[in-house]
């Protein structure tokens, strides 16, 4: 099984997306995020995530490789950008799409940033838990 989870910059929602994907889904289902204009992982994203014992040594804001794409078996957009500037995948790759609004363009104070994305990593990971228990039990041309 792959999963591609996709939204604009690649800094936020994507990168908890794969994070929660990653840590419901069985170990041997292949996970990615990429963003259609990526710009650096957010440091509240990898603070978040720190948080929550997460390793983001590793987090990388990238670009969507066609390759994986066009392999995946879902590709989950996280933002109405990327949904519509996703390019276009073969009929066998399911879409779907979670419209979620963007942490790193919220403002206000340091505790109201902080705030948001708590709210969106606590939404995305309920999302992700919902998501992967439905793809186990449902077969992928009925998602």
């Amino acid at each position: 099984m792959q999963l591609y989870f996709l939204c604009t910059g690649n800094s936020s929602r994507s990168q908890f997306a794969e994070a929660y994907a990653r840590y419901y889904a069985p170990a041997d289902w292949l996970i990615k995020s990429a963003g259609t204009n990526p710009h650096g992982v957010h440091p509240k994203t990898i603070e978040g995530l720190n948080q929550e014992g997460f390793d983001t040594s590793r987090l990388t804001s990238d670009a969507i490789d066609d390759d994986f794409l066009n392999s995946a078996d879902y590709v989950v957009t996280l933002c109405g950008d990327a949904r519509d500037n996703c390019p276009i995948t073969p009929d066998s790759v399911q879409k779907v799409h979670f419209p979620l609004a963007d942490p790193a363009r919220v403002t206000g104070s340091d505790e109201e940033i902080t705030a948001f994305f708590k709210e969106t990593a606590s939404e995305i990971k309920q999302l992700m838990q919902t998501f992967i228990t439905d793809i186990q039990k449902t077969p992928k041309d009925n998602f």
